[in-house]
């Protein structure tokens, strides 16, 4: 029954306690809580006391910040409860002070808030009285009178208050009553009062049981055995100097420094007099600080001591004489503070990762600055050494914001190391400093920017198709995605062809292909633009102009424009027979249509009905007599004449030239004979038209009889220019390269309508620059005299035959 009414005692005062706490309505929060309550526990809702959002605590990083190394109590952020998070036990807090409490600070960010949080421990009844030995020796005389008193050591508990010794109980005997007293502190000790005398020759030793009683819930009790020897009377006890020694002790002290010295004396003589120290009930950790001299009363510091962990010792010091009668002091220790604590930072919240596009005056952490020391050791000052675009602002009490000062550029600098500096204003001062790294996120604020202003891309005509052409780089500065290039076309046309059909670009290294193969004689260059676009959000993007060269490529035979071949027609020029060496007799005029080197023409007589009559210029074309013509020479001549190109490799054309001997139209229709030895009869039809148109060709017979009479009269006329082509010959796009074999396409001509057989008919064409010899001149020929050029066409698939004469 007893353990049960243990327990229900127990609960009734736990609960009592709960029902007690309360909260302080000026702002901040005091509870009053029992000690030794469960882990989880909840104290009170400190969401609730402060008017605070309980579902917000979590995002505003709520946390409780105390100087201790243990945190007793925690914040549950899902329910804003303050609840007991270490086992707290008064007694290893606040000892046998009579108050004892915990303080803490709440801190909440955004914005940042301080509340102050008090708890107030009450003492539970969890310690038992106890004696200081486990036997009290007294040795009493058997003189010793009625009523006479002996003090005892008295009982020590570590509870308080009501919890602590409340009273004492003997037990039962036949020589002693107990009387119980107060000592000044509020302490209780016992005193054996003598009822009977005592007769050593009856009984030299008496054994009582004393027992001490606390005033907790349950009651709890320590007891001890007083061994009494009977001697002789000693009726003077010591007595100390003082009733309470106080001293100061500065922390840090070195050790076997002399704290203070107690004395007492004892009015006896003898061994009665002689007075021995020892220190009273101590807890272990005291009696490794402090050691007591037994014969002269000296206290020595034997350990150290720190004014930050405990700042008063309290020790209770006896003087025994040498019969055993005792008697108390207290010693009282201040320790005084020195600045040996130098401050420290603790980096509550920091944002690492810093976009660089925030606003000056941006807060991006939050320091706290703590001092252990006392007073004016533990000022302290704060700042950043570097010259960094951050600085720290004072907030509430002993917190620092971290605040930008400038705009940031990553580009510029992306990290940050600050070293934070505290010192504190004691004598002399102590510091402390913290590094931070700060990294400044990227923002794509840089466009691409290529490395040229443009680019020129130069590739040979019939190129293969995907064949790379050039490169296009640019850079951006921004970071990962936001600096990664993509590239592209920009849309257009050449020629009215979209450039997607002639060029592609490779998106990630910015290389250009050829899509298909180009014609330099379509087109010789264009222009594109290529765009840069980053990958950030948004994207950014810069244009660049790239210039297309195609270059030429000897893939172009050269184009014989004269004489022209016209399907089974002939082309036949009169040369006079008179003609000397050196005189012009016809010109092959030929074009090429690449450019360059490729369309630099020369001319070879490949094949001639007498190879020594005639020569070709060889980059005029112009064919002239090598020799003077003479009658033995054959009147037609046939020259087959190659044209070829500097190309590599070169490319060549040839084409039949046909030249008659002759002064005398008459003999035109002998030609027949020449170029058309196998061509077929002129169909019946053909015969038709020609008689129908008989008598009007008869009239025309006799004007180029009458023609020729006169010229014989007159010296033969020399050849020396250049033959006069039609512009029509010319095709387009074809290259003129003066010197090399092209034309110049302005000409004039004069009709003339000739005589000749039923089945031809002749054009004669004079040119302006024509010039004829006086009579009394001779025959040669100066290098700027014109000659005349007869031309004959012969064609057998129409119904005519037309003679042209250039003269």
């Amino acid at each position: 029954m007893g353990y049960i009414g243990f327990k229900v005692h127990a609960f009734v005062f736990h609960l009592f306690y709960c029902l007690c706490l309360m909260r302080i309505t000026n702002g901040d929060v005091s509870y009053s809580v029992p000690e030794e309550m469960k882990r989880g526990s909840v104290i009170g809702n400190i969401a609730k006391d402060l008017g605070l959002d309980a579902k917000r605590l979590s995002a505003r990083k709520a946390r409780l910040e105390e100087d201790g190394t243990k945190r007793h109590c925690d914040i549950n952020l899902n329910t804003g409860a303050l609840v007991v998070a270490e086992r707290i036990d008064r007694e290893q807090l606040c000892g046998l002070a009579l108050s004892c409490g915990l303080t803490y600070e709440m801190v909440l960010e955004n914005p940042l808030e301080l509340h102050r949080i008090t708890l107030q421990i009450q003492d539970v009844n969890d310690n038992s009285p106890q004696f200081a030995d486990d036997v009290i020796n007294l040795e009493i005389r058997e003189s010793a009178d009625k009523g006479e008193r002996f003090p005892i050591n008295e009982a020590q508990d570590a509870d308080i208050g009501q919890n602590a010794v409340q009273s004492y109980s003997l037990q039962r005997n036949g020589h002693f009553v107990l009387n119980v007293h107060t000592n000044r502190d509020g302490g209780k000790y016992s005193e054996l009062v003598l009822e009977n005398e005592l007769d050593r020759e009856q009984q030299q030793e008496v054994t009582l049981l004393l027992t001490a009683v606390d005033g907790g819930t349950p009651q709890r009790s320590g007891s001890v055995v007083i061994h009494v020897t009977v001697f002789d009377a000693n009726d003077n006890i010591p007595v100390f100097t003082q009733d309470v020694y106080r001293v100061s002790l500065p922390e840090n002290s070195p050790l076997g420094t002399v704290i203070a010295t107690v004395s007492a004396t004892d009015a006896d003589e003898g061994t009665y007099g002689e007075v021995t120290y020892d220190l009273g009930r101590v807890s272990d950790n005291v009696k490794k600080l402090f050691q007591l001299d037994s014969k002269i009363g000296s206290l020595t510091l034997t350990g150290p001591v720190d004014y930050e962990e405990k700042s008063l010792y309290e020790l209770r010091v006896l003087a025994k004489d040498g019969a055993g009668l005792v008697s108390y002091t207290k010693v009282l220790i201040d320790i005084t503070d020195i600045n040996d604590n130098a401050p420290l930072i603790f980096i509550k919240s920091l944002t690492n990762q810093i976009p660089e596009n925030v606003l000056p005056g941006t807060e991006v952490g939050i320091i706290n600055v703590q001092d252990k020391d006392s007073e004016g050791n533990r000022q302290v000052r704060c700042s950043i050494q570097q010259n960094v675009p951050f600085k720290l602002n004072p907030s509430i009490k002993n917190y620092y914001s971290l605040v930008t000062t400038s705009e940031l550029d990553r580009e510029i600098m992306s990290d940050y190391n600050l070293t934070i500096i505290a010192t504190d204003e004691g004598s002399p001062p102590l510091s402390f400093s913290k590094s931070i790294h700060l990294s400044v996120s990227d923002v794509n604020d840089n466009p691409p920017v290529f490395e040229e202003q443009s680019y020129s891309a130069y590739v040979t005509e019939n190129n293969k198709p995907g064949s790379s052409m050039c490169s296009v780089t640019a850079r951006d500065p921004d970071w990962r995605q936001n600096g990664t290039v993509v590239y592209s076309l920009l849309p257009s046309e050449v020629n009215g062809v979209p450039v997607s059909s002639f060029l592609s670009i490779n998106g990630d290294t910015g290389v250009i292909h050829a899509v298909r193969a180009f014609d330099y004689e379509q087109f010789r260059s264009f222009k594109v633009h290529v765009v840069g676009r980053d990958n950030g959000s948004p994207p950014l993007s810069s244009n660049v102009a790239v210039s297309v060269f195609i270059t030429d490529e000897n893939d172009n035979s050269p184009q014989i424009l004269y004489p022209a071949p016209a399907g089974n027609s002939l082309m036949t020029e009169m040369v006079p027979k008179a003609a000397l060496a050196g005189s012009l007799v016809s010109k092959v005029i030929a074009v090429e249509a690449d450019s360059g080197q490729n369309a630099w023409l020369s001319y070879h007589i490949v094949k001639s009905t007498d190879p020594g009559l005639f020569t070709i210029g060889l980059h005029s074309g112009e064919i002239r007599a090598q020799r003077d013509i003479s009658e033995s020479d054959s009147m037609k001549q046939n020259l087959l004449i190659s044209v070829k190109d500097n190309g590599q490799p070169s490319l060549s054309t040839t084409c039949d030239v046909y030249l008659l001997i002759s002064d005398n139209l008459a003999e035109v229709p002998e030609l027949k004979d020449m170029a058309y030895e196998d061509s077929s009869k002129v169909t019946s039809y053909l015969i038709i038209a020609l008689v129908s148109v008989s008598t009007f060709f008869l009239t025309f017979i006799i004007l180029i009889l009458a023609v020729r009479f006169c010229r014989r009269r007159k010296p033969r006329m020399l050849f020396d220019g250049a033959v006069a082509i039609p512009s029509a010959y010319f095709p387009p796009n074809y290259a003129e390269v003066d010197g090399a074999g092209t034309l110049h396409s302005s000409y004039n001509y004069d009709a003339y309508l000739t005589t000749g057989s039923h089945t031809s008919d002749f054009k004669f064409a004079r040119s302006y620059n024509d010039s004829t010899l006086q009579a009394d001149q001779t025959l040669k020929r100066s290098p700027n005299e014109p000659f005349e050029e007869n031309i004959i066409t012969f064609n057998t698939s129409e119904s005519e035959v037309r003679f042209h004469s250039f003269m």
